[in-house]
C-alpha cells in the first residue's frame, strides 16, 4: 500500500501535470520547499519521467515516431510523422516536457544526496535514472545541453551551452560503469519509493550494465573500437539473465483522470483512440513469417473511437487472419490518389483496420518497458557477429527471440507458448548472411511502443527496410526524418549556444539531419 501511495503522489502531484484533452501542463514545482522535501518522493518522480507523461508520448513518440518508423499509421493530419510533414511544437514536446522537470528533478536530487552517506546507494541508482533521460534526449535531437543543465545552473549562469552528443555519449557510459560499480557492496533503505525494483541494488547495477550495453551498441556505425569496449564492459559487469530482471515501471490502479496511467497505452484506448490504425508494414511483416506475437499486438474493434471508460468499449478480436494494417501516408480530406479510400485494398470501412492489441500494449495499466533481456540478447547477438564478444550470434539470437515472445507474460495474460516460439524459430532460422536484418528486426518489434528506442535502433542499423512516403507537403523530400528540431525559442533565448550546435549539424536545424552516431 505504501508503494501504491508513493506512485499516486508522483503521478499527481510533485511537478507533475493533470491529464485532460492532449495533456495540461499545470507544473507547480516549487510547492514544497528544499528543506521540508522528502527527496524519495523526488525520486519516484523522475521514475515516473522516465516511463514518461502523455504529452511528449502522445506528440513525439505516437504522432510522430511510431508512424514514421511504420508500427502505425494516420489518415489524421496533425499526425505528422505518418506524412513527415512539419510541427514545431510537437518536435519540441519531450524536451519542453523533461527539462524543466524530470531532468531538473533528478539533478535537483543528486546534488542533494551527493554527500549524504544514508543515501550513498540512491544517489548511484539516481546516476542511472539521469542517463536513462539524458539518453533519448540526445538521441532524439543530437547535441543537447547537458554538463551545464539544471535548475541551479540556469539561475546562476544564464543558459547553458549544448554538449556535442559525443561528448554527452562519452560521459554516460561512464556514469553508468561507476554507479554500478560504486553500488557494490551497498544496500538501499528506499524501499517503495523505487517503482521499478523496490530498493534492490543487485538489479541496479544490471539495470546500468544492459543500460550501458544499448548505449555502447549506438555507436556501431560511428566508433565500434568504442563500442566494443563497453560491449565487454558491459558483458563482464553483469547484464540480465532473465524476463524476471527487466527494467519496467507497474500501473497499479491507473485512471485517465492523471499521469498513473501508461503513457502510450493511455493515448491509444483513452487520449486519441480513433486517430490511428496498424501499420500495413508492420502487419504485413508479422504475418509473412507466420509470428504467433500477431494476436498480441494488434485487433480488430467495432469501433475504435470509443474510449476505455465509456460503455461500449471493446477489447476486439484478436484472430491472426483477421488483423489488416493501414499504408502509411494516406488522408481522408483529399480527393486525390492520397485519399484513403483510393488505396487499390481499401477494405470499405476505416474499421476493419486493426489497433494496438487492448490485452497488452492498449491498456491504461499496461507495464512501461524500460530496457529488457530480450533486447540484451539481441544486442549481444549482433555483438558476436561482429565478433566483438565470445559466444554463438544464432544463440544470442535464439534467446532474443523466446524472451521476446515470453514477455508477453508480464502484461498478466498467459503469452506465446513454448511449442509456438519453437515453430516460429525453426520456420524463421538464425541466418547468417542475413544477420543483421534479423536482430534488428526483431528488436523492432520487441521494442513496439517504446518507440525512441525503437526510432534510435532503426536509424542505427538500417532494419527493418522501410519503403518511405512523399506525401505532398512533406519537409524531408520524401525521406524518413532522422532526428527532431530544436524548440524554436532556443534561437532566440539561447541563441548563441544554440546557433553553435546547429553549425555541427549535417543540414542545420533539420529533420533530415543526423546526430553524431547515426553516420553514412
Amino acid at each position: 500500500m505504501k508503494r501504491k501511495l508513493l506512485y499516486i503522489l508522483a503521478a499527481c502531484g510533485i511537478g507533475m501535470s493533470s491529464c485532460s484533452d492532449f495533456g495540461d501542463l499545470n507544473v507547480d514545482p516549487e510547492a514544497i520547499g528544499q528543506e521540508t522535501m522528502d527527496y524519495r518522493l523526488v525520486f519516484t518522480n523522475v521514475q515516473q519521467y522516465a516511463y514518461g507523461t502523455e504529452y511528449e508520448a502522445w506528440r513525439n513518440g505516437l504522432i510522430y515516431i511510431s508512424t514514421m518508423i511504420q508500427h502505425t499509421a494516420s489518415v489524421q493530419s496533425y499526425w505528422n510523422g505518418d506524412k513527415y510533414t512539419y510541427s514545431a511544437g510537437y518536435n519540441a514536446a519531450f524536451w519542453d516536457r523533461m527539462y524543466p522537470n524530470g531532468i531538473r528533478d533528478v539533478i535537483d536530487l543528486m546534488e542533494n544526496w551527493k554527500d549524504d552517506e544514508s543515501f550513498a546507494a540512491e544517489y548511484e541508482m539516481a546516476r542511472i535514472l539521469k542517463v536513462l533521460l539524458f539518453h533519448r534526449m540526445t538521441d532524439l535531437y543530437g547535441d543537447v545541453p547537458y554538463s551545464e543543465a539544471g535548475q541551479a545552473y540556469y539561475q546562476a549562469n544564464g543558459y547553458p551551452k549544448y554538449d556535442t552528443q559525443e561528448s554527452i555519449y562519452l560521459d554516460m557510459l561512464n556514469e553508468l560503469n561507476e554507479a554500478a560499480t560504486n553500488l557494490e557492496g551497498k544496500t538501499s533503505s528506499i524501499s517503495d519509493a523505487d517503482l521499478i525494483y523496490g530498493g534492490d541494488v543487485a538489479q541496479w547495477q544490471k539495470f546500468s550494465y544492459s543500460l550501458m550495453l544499448r548505449l555502447a551498441m549506438r555507436l556501431s556505425k560511428v566508433d565500434a573500437t568504442t563500442a566494443r569496449t563497453w560491449v565487454n564492459t558491459a558483458v563482464q559487469g553483469g547484464l540480465f539473465t532473465a524476463n524476471s530482471d527487466n527494467a519496467l515501471i507497474e500501473h497499479p490502479d491507473a485512471t485517465t483522470a492523471n499521469n498513473s496511467c501508461e503513457p502510450f497505452g493511455k493515448v491509444y484506448v483513452h487520449e486519441d483512440p480513433n486517430a490511428y490504425r496498424m501499420s500495413e508494414s508492420f502487419i504485413n511483416l508479422l504475418k509473412d513469417t507466420k509470428d504467433p506475437r500477431l494476436s498480441l499486438l494488434a485487433t480488430v474493434v467495432t469501433d475504435p473511437s470509443v474510449k476505455v471508460d465509456v460503455e461500449g468499449w471493446s477489447r476486439g478480436d484478436t484472430t491472426s487472419a483477421n488483423q489488416l494494417g493501414m499504408p502509411n501516408g494516406y488522408d481522408e480530406t483529399t480527393t486525390g490518389a492520397t485519399n484513403i479510400t483510393n488505396y487499390s485494398l481499401y477494405p470499405g470501412s476505416m474499421n476493419k483496420y486493426s489497433v494496438v492489441n487492448r490485452y497488452t500494449y492498449g491498456r491504461i495499466d499496461a507495464p512501461t518497458f524500460l530496457v529488457t533481456y530480450a533486447e540484451n540478447q539481441l544486442l549481444l547477438a549482433e555483438a558476436a557477429y561482429r565478433g566483438w564478444i565470445n559466444g554463438s550470434a544464432e544463440e544470442y539470437y535464439n534467446a532474443g527471440v523466446t524472451a521476446a515472445m515470453q514477455q508477453f507474460s508480464q502484461f498478466g495474460i498467459t503469452g506465446v507458448g513454448s511449442a509456438a516460439i519453437q515453430n516460429y524459430l525453426a520456420n524463421n532460422p538464425y541466418n547468417e548472411a542475413t544477420a543483421l536484418k534479423q536482430i534488428n528486426t526483431q528488436y523492432y518489434i520487441n521494442t513496439f511502443t517504446d518507440e525512441y528506442e525503437s526510432f534510435a535502433n532503426w536509424r542505427r542499423s538500417g532494419y527493418p527496410e522501410l519503403t518511405p512516403v512523399n506525401y505532398i507537403g512533406n519537409v524531408t523530400n520524401g525521406t524518413i526524418p532522422r532526428r527532431f528540431t530544436y524548440p524554436t525559442e532556443e534561437a532566440t533565448i539561447n541563441s548563441a549556444n544554440y546557433q553553435e550546435a546547429v553549425a555541427r549539424l549535417s543540414n542545420g536545424d533539420r529533420m533530415t539531419s543526423r546526430v553524431w552516431w547515426d553516420a553514412q
